[in-house]
């Protein structure tokens, strides 16, 4: 975050655009811990405790993401109804989209889940499939755009997501016959 406010590209931009810019960061934070959390990878977070957290923090996700298109409605809606509608220049705005709807999806799915009524392990495929799409379009977006984040920490963090989201996807062996009791 130190990194992303000294950010030259920020000094002629409105607050509210800054904001927006910093809940795009804070967005990939969470997404870095949301997969550990819902593997239990995090000490003192494990099985139970860390899925509890895991919910708290996708509904962070899902805050920071609706202030981060909030703020960039408010800066230029144009641009906005541009990426919604896959009509934008510029190629990181549609990766974005289709991570926001991929968040929504999911969390949807949170939301719904005892509700539908789905076998677990459909469930659990579902989530986690929307889920890394999720991080595949914002690994994206975050890659290609040339803003708000200084590049070394944007790759790291990026890169990171990654990680923590392929171990996640290791450890709780969603796509096998018989899935972790996590």
């Amino acid at each position: 975050m130190l990194l992303a406010a000294m950010s030259p590209f920020l000094a002629w931009r409105q607050p509210v655009y800054i904001l927006a810019g910093f809940a795009g960061v804070v967005a990939m934070g969470l997404l870095l811990v949301q997969p550990l959390l819902a593997a239990g990878l995090l000490p003192g977070l494990e099985a139970m405790r860390g899925r509890r957290v895991h919910r708290w923090a996708g509904a962070g996700l899902v805050f920071a993401l609706v202030v981060h298109v909030g703020g960039l409605w408010i800066t230029s809606p144009p641009d906005v109804v541009d990426a919604l509608t896959f009509t934008s220049p510029t190629p990181f705005s549609a990766w974005g989209v289709v991570a926001m709807w991929a968040t929504f999806g999911a969390a949807l799915l949170a939301v719904l889940r005892r509700r539908i009524r789905v076998r677990p392990t459909t469930w659990r495929r579902a989530h986690t499939s929307l889920a890394v799409v999720v991080v595949v379009g914002s690994v994206i977006h975050a890659f290609l755009i040339e803003g708000t984040m200084e590049t070394v920490s944007k790759v790291a963090l990026c890169l990171s997501v990654i990680a923590a989201t392929g171990k996640a996807l290791v450890e709780l062996r969603i796509w096998t016959k018989r899935s972790s009791p996590h």
